[in-house]
């Protein structure tokens, strides 16, 4: 299976990656490597896609979410319970936080010190709303933190309406950089690694990298749903190595 790793300077024990849709067993639509089981995919190819990722990295506790574009982040309990939640966290040893994906954005985060992280889905309703600023809460200073934006819709793909322009800017002016006309009359394209940028630079995170995947272009590589409609995920995970 091909991954995705940060480009960050968190720590040697942190380890975190985005999966492709390269290895696994789906069919179909859902060809490869799916990890959602919540996209009428075939519920045994997921499982064995999920068992064969735990295989290959040695996991035994895997937090596993439901998610509903929430601002929830959670700790990651390792008990098998499945929450609704759109974020998790950990400061165990061993303990894999997950999200998943197929254009939203995954926001990867590690103290300097390597003893606690997390993980959280972004799509535009998420970020305009809090979810990344609301996981950053679980961490005791934000000075010290790295941030990795994983792959996510790049920045010519992610056409939106004016009302979710209007939102972010609302919330912060700076945000208007984020957007350019597109082609689409009353339509923006946003780029949705700037507009998280701009919110994690606004409460004083500046080791900040990534944002230089498109899911929606790189078709060999990622499902998106912004391409496919019916389609897989990716998933998103951030460990401590123990």
């Amino acid at each position: 299976m091909k991954l995705i790793r940060p480009d960050w300077l968190a720590p040697a024990q942190i380890k975190a990656f985005t999966t492709t849709r390269q290895g696994g067993c789906s069919k179909g639509v859902y060809a490869g490597l799916n990890l959602g089981d919540h996209v009428a995919d075939d519920p045994l190819d997921v499982v064995e896609n999920r068992r064969l990722l735990a295989a290959e990295n040695g996991w035994q506790d895997v937090q596993w979410l439901q998610q509903v574009h929430s601002t929830i982040a959670v700790e990651a309990s390792g008990n098998g319970d499945v929450p609704q939640a759109d974020a998790c966290w950990t400061d165990k040893p061993g303990q894999v936080c997950v999200v998943m994906t197929a254009d939203c954005l995954p926001v990867f985060i590690s103290n300097a010190d390597g003893t606690r992280v997390a993980v959280a889905h972004a799509g535009w309703r998420g970020l305009v709303d809090g979810v990344v600023e609301n996981t950053l809460q679980v961490f005791d200073q934000r000075e010290d933190l790295h941030v990795w934006l994983g792959p996510a819709i790049g920045p010519d793909a992610f056409e939106v309406g004016e009302e979710v322009r209007q939102q972010f800017c609302d919330e912060l002016a700076s945000s208007d950089t984020a957007f350019k006309p597109s082609v689409t009359e009353g339509k923006w394209l946003a780029d949705i690694y700037q507009l998280a940028r701009l919110r994690l630079q606004n409460i004083g995170i500046e080791q900040v990298s990534g944002g230089d995947q498109c899911t929606f272009s790189q078709a060999d590589d990622f499902y998106s749903y912004r391409r496919d409609g019916v389609t897989g995920r990716m998933a998103s995970v951030i460990w401590i190595d123990s």
